[in-house]
């Protein structure tokens, strides 16, 4: 091997709560399936919520390049918000509940597979958007979907079936809300929504397409307004998110944009990257073009 070769620091950070399956085995996986060669390794398990994030400002500072979040679409975020607009590249072994933005970028769920992946370590740019100088890099949005995500995090059980029980359970109370949006400085307009989702990647997570023809590379934001519904209507737009069509759907209003300002009647809970939060009246959302390196097939 050449001497003058010298091997890439890589940082795998595991949140051990992500996700609902057994995550013991990981740190053993990683150091035996990384490639030695090229890598010199090092395994992190986060003890609490932003963690992830302060460890990254740390050893990008100790010339670590290469971070891998171990965990789903939280995890990622608290990584990703550490590198963006540095030469930082970010790998993905997707265990979480959705994996939204790793199912988008077509890195494969299995760890093994995903490590295989990293060992090539082939990257590329790609968007994030921010909301409220927060960012996110697979979707955020305001409305029904971001109650779930709120009531979601507050119940003990994880996974796609505590998901849809909540969903069901929320939805005879929930109330829509009128908006005021201006869209890349154009004339603003009036909607109420059911729920409004500003996706950077196409998919919250588990393959439910909000924004079927989302690129995370064109510089834009995919705004998706979901119209008030009657209860029979749930089945079809389920259905027509796993399908892939849900843009197709007369209750759905679409469109693309750089930069959105948001007005609602009151302030109250969104969400980012599946993690709910409180903020005000006034939502600025903006798109920052390829500002992340990831490590893609």
């Amino acid at each position: 091997m050449n001497q003058l070769f010298v091997k890439k620091k890589i940082l795998f950070i595991i949140n051990p709560i992500s996700g609902t399956k057994y995550k013991g085995h990981l740190p053993e996986l990683i150091k035996d399936t990384t490639d030695s060669a090229i890598f010199e390794k090092e395994v992190i398990i986060t003890k609490y919520k932003g963690e992830a994030t302060e460890i990254v400002s740390q050893k990008l500072a100790d010339n670590y390049r290469y971070f891998v979040a171990v965990g789903g679409d939280g995890t990622v975020n608290e990584i990703a918000k550490a590198l963006i607009n540095t030469d930082g590249i970010m790998g993905i072994i997707p265990v979480g509940s959705g994996n939204g933005l790793a199912r988008h970028l077509q890195i494969p769920l299995p760890p093994e597979k995903a490590i295989q992946l990293i060992n090539k370590h082939k990257h590329r740019s790609i968007d994030y958007g921010v909301i409220n100088n927060i960012p996110f890099f697979c979707t955020c949005g305001v409305g029904f979907d971001a109650l779930i995500g709120e009531k979601f995090s507050q119940s003990k059980g994880r996974g796609l079936s505590n998901y849809v029980r909540t969903t069901i359970q929320e939805y005879f109370d929930f109330k829509p809300e009128m908006y005021r949006l201006t869209i890349d400085n154009k004339p603003e307009f009036i909607h109420q929504a059911f729920l409004i989702t500003f996706a950077n990647a196409s998919q919250y997570g588990n393959n439910a397409y909000i924004a079927p023809k989302a690129d995370i590379y064109d510089g834009k934001l995919d705004i998706c307004i979901l119209s008030p519904f009657k209860l029979y209507k749930a089945p079809v737009i389920a259905i027509r998110l796993f399908l892939k069509n849900i843009d197709k759907s007369s209750l759905m209003y679409c469109a693309r944009a750089s930069n959105i300002i948001l007005d609602r009647e009151s302030e109250g809970v969104i969400h980012y990257d599946g993690e709910p939060c409180r903020m005000g009246k006034r939502l600025e959302i903006s798109l920052i073009n390829k500002g992340l390196n990831v490590i893609i097939p």
